[in-house]
């Protein structure tokens, strides 16, 4: 038996977003769009296949990594750069940085000083830099508590 596809409301300011960065508002565009606003953090594009199944809006995997990749181009989605192994992706809104737990893994937001993109430049450089990304690494709070202090990976 065939579940019934449940109706999502699209952002409204999504299509528009879309508009203004040169790309057409498509469904699977919409829809990745809408799960990061649901449910905040950093995904993996195989993350993202597979929460779109079980909100019953499958779409197929390199359709989720060509949305991803031409949202994150565009400036819509950031590309988390953790470290060696599958990037993770965000709703781009506000800027910030990233905390990466070297003991657990886990991936924390760190607020910006600076109320622009890029909130952060190099004194001299020849060329326009249109964004920044700065990794802060160590432990977390909650390894710390734990006395955890070394890496498992």
């Amino acid at each position: 038996m065939d579940v019934p596809r449940t109706r999502r409301v699209t952002h409204p300011r999504f299509p528009e977003r879309l508009r203004q960065a040169g790309l057409r508002a498509t469904r699977p565009r919409l829809l990745v769009l809408e799960l990061l606003r649901d449910r905040p953090g950093h995904h993996s594009a195989d993350e993202i296949v597979a929460l779109l199944a079980n909100a019953r809006t499958p779409l197929p995997r390199t359709s989720v990594y060509n949305v991803v990749g031409a949202l994150a181009d565009r400036g819509i989605l950031t590309m988390v750069v953790i470290g060696p192994g599958c990037a993770r992706y965000e709703y781009a809104d506000p800027t910030h940085h990233h905390f990466v737990c070297k003991v657990c893994g886990r991936i924390q937001d760190v607020p910006c000083d600076g109320a622009a993109s890029p909130c952060l430049t190099p004194a001299t450089f020849d060329g326009e830099i249109q964004e920044t990304q700065i990794t802060f690494r160590g432990t977390c709070a909650a390894c710390r508590g734990r006395g955890a202090s070394r890496s498992p990976r």
